[in-house]
């Protein structure tokens, strides 16, 4: 136990070391955890650490998918089906197929062993490419349709894979079956998502009380995700149904005292989870390549060549091909949704990054068949899938911002915020004359006095002030807001001095001390809310 608790605590102190280093640097903390742990692996001397494949599948997958799904705008993913289904479905299953066909004819594997490869190494990662999307200000559309990807395209590749690994244990395969399967298993995910989302939100609103209800949250991507696991499903598509209930509906249902703490807690976890997940895929380097030994190095180095190839150049093909090729076919819908730049469609040819799912499919893939003989090719799998995380990581991950710059779409979606700004000011006008009227209803009807009535009134008029307007805010604009920021900043750092001098002098007891700094920081929070929408 206190070997589990060094280990761990050495760990959380590698990944902050690498966040301040990646701050410095400028540098995407995803990719470079990768890289210090494939260093720390090969190190001589350290522990070799291990990962359970069943940890990342059932404990790390879900709240990372549930907390993507919430964070999705559920309006946003509907109007973007199409692209993200293509993209999640689609691209995945010709991805499959083409490292299938590769493997066979290139490298002489069997076609089971080829599907096996192609359904472990399809599915994109998400996470380390919309961090870098979202810091250079890709297109919104762009973005949506990555974590839209990202948030489905593992379902697929899951059962995929399950389908391709029950084929070579059992040494059979039945193309309508599957099909069949595949169809009832997304289904009933759905369903399953859908029901866990309207039981788990009308409970949480009925406990109302915001530690049970955050305790509740970290609850429900497991409720959703693993029945279906261990029914034969893949649980991703449930979790994510899930996720998206609650984002479409939580806003009606949960309490803002809830959603203040929630959001505040779901970051730093998702972020603990992120960190750890790319840092342990680096540190399985020492493991996957102990199990390599009847292979020569350049069998090794033409199939990890092949295979890479396949799974960067066949993206490519799919994006372009089922970007083009049916708008070319379907005249009403190009005119329905425009095609977009092919600079948009070879960003989302770029980012095809592969992380940890496909590393826990891989060492999830059983010693050995139903007929009791070595699993074929297991160690070249293992490290094929590494080196297909290794190159897609590193390489397309390293060059994604200069691609980026390079097509001239960073910032393209700070523009984009201009409209949604003045879509914002627009409805909170709206609010505010709507909580005007209703306290002028209020004071007619003799529900309230005018002396609680009159100051209410003014505060809400100098708010609607702010936005009278009704104008983006201009570079002039700008910088005043910007130094308007600064000083409330800094006179909220005046109070908090006297505030802790009298704490310390014995002049503030504890709890009106939390108060106070409790209000400091909520306006705090404001402030960088303001500056972060632009």
């Amino acid at each position: 136990m206190i070997s589990t608790i060094e280990i761990l605590i050495s760990l959380l102190f590698v990944i902050s070391v690498v966040a301040v280093v990646a701050s410095r640097l400028k540098a995407p903390a995803e990719i470079l955890l990768a890289i210090v742990g494939a260093i720390l692996a090969l190190a001589p001397g350290l522990p070799r650490l291990v990962l359970a494949p069943e940890i990342v599948l059932l404990l790390v997958l879900p709240p990372i998918l549930y907390s993507s799904a919430v964070a999705m705008s559920w309006r946003e993913f509907r109007f973007n089906i199409r692209p993200i289904s293509l993209l999640a479905v689609g691209c995945v299953v010709f991805t499959t197929v083409a490292v299938a066909a590769a493997t066979h004819w290139l490298l002489g594997l069997p076609w089971p062993v080829g599907f096996v490869i192609g359904a472990i190494v399809s599915p994109p990662d998400a996470i380390a490419p919309l961090s870098i999307a979202r810091r250079l200000g890709l297109p919104r559309r762009i973005a949506v349709i990555l974590e839209g990807e990202g948030l489905a395209n593992d379902a697929t590749a899951l059962i995929l894979y399950r389908f391709a690994v029950a084929a070579v244990s059992v040494g059979a395969f039945s193309l309508h079956k599957a099909l069949g399967a595949f169809a009832l298993i997304v289904l009933g995910e759905i369903i399953w998502g859908v029901a866990v989302g309207w039981f788990m939100l009308r409970l949480r609103r009925w406990v109302s009380n915001p530690s049970v209800e955050i305790l509740l949250s970290v609850l429900t991507p497991f409720v959703a995700y693993w029945p279906p696991e261990y029914l034969g499903g893949s649980g991703v598509l449930a979790t994510v149904a899930t996720g998206l209930y609650f984002s479409w509906n939580g806003p009606a249902l949960i309490s803002a005292a809830t959603r203040l703490q929630g959001i505040f807690f779901w970051a730093f976890f998702a972020y603990l989870i992120e960190g750890m997940v790319f840092l342990i895929t680096g540190l399985q380097a020492r493991g996957l390549i102990s199990g390599i030994s009847d292979y020569s190095v350049s069998e090794l180095m033409l199939s990890a060549l092949v295979v890479s190839a396949v799974v960067i150049l066949g993206r490519f093909v799919w994006v372009f091909a089922s970007t083009y090729l049916p708008r070319w076919l379907i005249p009403a819908l190009a005119r329905v949704d425009p095609a977009p730049s092919w600079r948009a469609s070879f960003v989302l040819g770029f980012t095809g990054i592969r992380g940890i799912v496909s590393l826990a499919a891989a060492l999830a893939i059983p010693l050995t068949t139903a007929a009791g003989e070595p699993f074929p090719h297991r160690g070249l799998i293992l490290f094929l899938t590494f080196a297909v995380i290794v190159v897609t990581l590193v390489g397309q991950g390293l060059l994604l911002p200069w691609v980026i710059r390079s097509l001239g779409l960073a910032g393209e979606g700070r523009k984009e915020r201009g409209a949604e700004r003045a879509e914002e000011i627009g409805v909170r006008e709206e609010a505010i004359r709507a909580a005007l009227e209703r306290l002028d209803q209020l004071a007619a009807e003799g529900g309230a006095p005018e002396e609680a009535v009159a100051p209410l009134r003014s505060r809400q008029q100098a708010r609607l002030g702010r936005f009278a307007s009704g104008e983006l805010i201009d570079e002039g604009r700008r910088a005043l807001a910007e130094t308007r920021a600064d000083l409330e900043l800094d006179l909220i750092a005046a109070e908090r001095r006297l505030v802790n001098d009298r704490h310390h002098q014995g002049a503030l007891k504890d709890e009106p001390r939390r108060r106070i700094e409790r209000d400091l920081d909520l306006r705090e929070a404001q402030i960088a809310n303001r500056r972060s929408e632009g």
